[in-house]
């Protein structure tokens, strides 16, 4: 799971919403929603910001965290 599925089913959980709920608020369907809750790598953007925007979330870039040895 990366940072965003896990961030997605936090907040699903948190407001006491199922996937189905979520896909069906959110505008998408629900194969999208646990594609996104598994982590898939290969999503649309457009789809992901409807579902963060009930959150009142949306995509933008971020640093990087990166585990190199010295």
């Amino acid at each position: 799971m990366n940072r965003l599925s896990q961030f997605v089913k936090h907040k699903r959980k948190e407001f006491g919403l199922t996937q189905e709920d979520l896909s069906y608020k959110a505008g998408v369907g629900l194969r999208f929603i646990r594609d996104l809750e598994q982590g898939k790598t290969s999503l649309q953007m457009d789809k992901v910001n409807q579902v963060l925007a009930l959150f009142g979330h949306e995509l933008g870039p971020i640093n990087s965290i990166r585990n190199e040895e010295s």
